[in-house]
């Protein structure tokens, strides 16, 4: 079945059976996906069923067409399981209920049999329309829907060709790029050996990146993938941020050469921003509960002062021969940060401070940044938080702790990442707590140098703290009041809580009276 309107295309691409990419000359002409897949047996429809789920948002629908016995539920039962993360998970037809559905993973699904529906207005019955608000539908017989499915679809019809079967994609331009992407990801997979591993999608985060957790046998690994886009026109930061895989490469070979623990690259297409990578569990530096295991965050800490020790290397080789330099954490950086507090944090809590107001504001954290100027400098990986430290038993001293989501690596004040952790914006860190790791750090500095300068180091990271949290204040803000994720409300009281503890430092006093005058106590 074709999409909608669409004119019949010749397909683009197939896959060999051991659905390994091969490509013939019978190339398309741009347009929207028309792509035919050769299938030789089950395991070839279920690494199918995983490519899809893989790209897999709410809001999708998914036909499968073609004759009984041709893979239609063989497929649906793959993607759900692969959704699930479970290959045992009990996925039985809904030829009789018509309907079933599966609060699993990322993507809700509810799974459709259209066989027996008497007439397409029966769809509102079995509620299609309303798995399509949060989750997504696979359809098995959508011709019995006639015009009643959205034109932004995916279509896989399915036939029997020899003794193996056939798929052919159809869909919009959307459609094609997402499905060209995870079919780049396997064919990336095959060519690193990866031939039979099974993908299932981790938790993404904020950027353009996302993650997989790759099975093949008895081995795991990770893979990022990494497509190069262009710069969000609301987001000034990207400018000063990594743009693509390269940079990440070369800061974790840099960090594994210092002694440190980043995941071990297996395989990388730096061009096509694909890495696969060591595999570091699931096991990071909170209690089950969600708070801050004390022993592993002093560690972090150990770990930070070791990188602060001594110096290090601006650019950094990568396995091509080019290097990647890293940037400085300058003030134009750093005001880039802040300047999410006054482009989307003031207006989410109805803030209004004038013309005058804001160029004060300004004028203030110009002063603070020119004061860090002279900051002892170091790397400064710049996502020290939770999510992105994992615990590693089996290692020994500070390799214990692993380290991800580094790519935007900075030479700058040490103090930030020192502030990023003891200020964690993912898990409360109290007080008492903070305020230890912040003397363990200068206890460790000064005995490795006695002239370490400890009130040098508690204004830079009161300083720091302090923009962290504004910046922190601002992303929340626009995560919720622009992409409607209000999961990311939970965070800002943290930030709050943790703002108006760094505004106790004296370097503060400026921006805590400007701050206390335009915005109410509780926000």
């Amino acid at each position: 079945m074709s999409p909608a309107g669409a004119r019949p295309r010749r397909p683009k691409r197939v896959l060999g059976s051991g659905g390994k990419l091969v490509h013939h000359a019978r190339m398309a002409a741009p347009g929207p996906l028309h792509v035919t897949i050769d299938l030789a047996d089950e395991a070839a429809t279920a690494r199918l069923a995983e490519d899809v789920a893989a790209c897999l948002e709410p809001g999708d629908v998914v036909t499968l067409s073609g004759g009984l016995g041709v893979g239609k539920t063989t497929f649906a039962r793959a993607l759900i399981r692969a959704l699930a993360d479970d290959p045992e998970l009990e996925v039985p037809s809904p030829t009789f209920t018509l309907a079933q559905s599966y609060a699993v993973g990322r993507v809700p699904v509810t799974h459709f049999d259209l066989y027996r529906l008497a007439s397409p207005d029966e769809l509102d019955e079995i509620g299609l329309d309303e798995s399509l608000v949060s989750g997504a539908a696979l359809i098995e017989w959508p011709e019995r829907a006639e015009t009643r499915l959205p034109a932004e679809r995916l279509d896989i019809a399915f036939a029997l060709a020899g003794e193996g079967r056939t798929a052919t994609l159809s869909g919009s331009h959307s459609w094609e790029r997402r499905i060209g992407r995870s079919l780049a990801v396997r064919a990336f997979l095959d060519r690193a050996g990866w031939t039979d591993a099974g993908r299932h999608h981790l938790q993404g985060d904020a950027s353009t990146r996302t993650w997989e957790r790759v099975r093949d046998g008895e081995r795991r690994a990770v893979l990022m993938d990494w497509p190069r886009r262009e710069a969000a026109p609301d987001d000034r930061r990207q400018v000063f941020r990594a743009r693509d895989a390269r940079a990440f490469v070369a800061v974790d070979a840099a960090l594994r050469d210092a002694g440190f623990s980043a995941p071990r690259i297996i395989a990388s297409d730096l061009d096509a921003g694909i890495v696969l990578m060591e595999d570091f569990g699931t096991e990071g530096v909170l209690r089950p509960d969600g708070t801050p295991d004390p022993e592993r965050y002093r560690l972090v800490i150990d770990l930070l002062a070791a990188i602060h020790a001594e110096p290090r290397p601006v650019t950094l080789p990568l396995p091509d021969g080019t290097s990647h330099r890293l940037p400085r954490l300058s003030a134009e950086v750093l005001a880039a940060d802040i300047a999410f507090f006054a482009d989307w944090y003031l207006p989410h809590v109805g803030a209004r401070p004038d013309q005058a107001a804001m160029e004060a504001f300004h004028a203030i954290w110009d002063d603070l940044f020119a004061r860090l100027a002279s900051a002892e400098p170091s790397w400064v990986l710049f996502d020290m938080q939770s999510p992105n430290l994992f615990w590693l038993p089996d290692r020994d001293g500070v390799a214990r702790i692993g380290l991800i989501d580094f790519q935007d690596m900075f030479v700058g004040p040490a103090a930030y990442d020192v502030a990023s952790i003891c200020q964690d914006m993912r898990a409360t860190v109290p007080a008492a707590l903070e305020a230890a790791l912040c003397d363990r750090y200068v206890a460790i500095r000064r005995a490795a140098a006695p002239a370490f300068d400890a009130d040098a180091f508690v204004t830079a990271y009161a300083i720091l703290a302090t923009a962290r949290a504004l910046k922190s204040l601002g992303v929340f803000g626009r995560l919720v009041d622009r992409y409607g994720k209000r999961q990311y409300l939970r965070h800002m009281p943290r930030a709050r809580e943790y703002l108006e503890r760094s505004l106790a430092h004296p370097a503060l006093s400026g921006y805590a009276d400007w701050h206390r005058r335009y915005l109410p106590p509780a926000t």
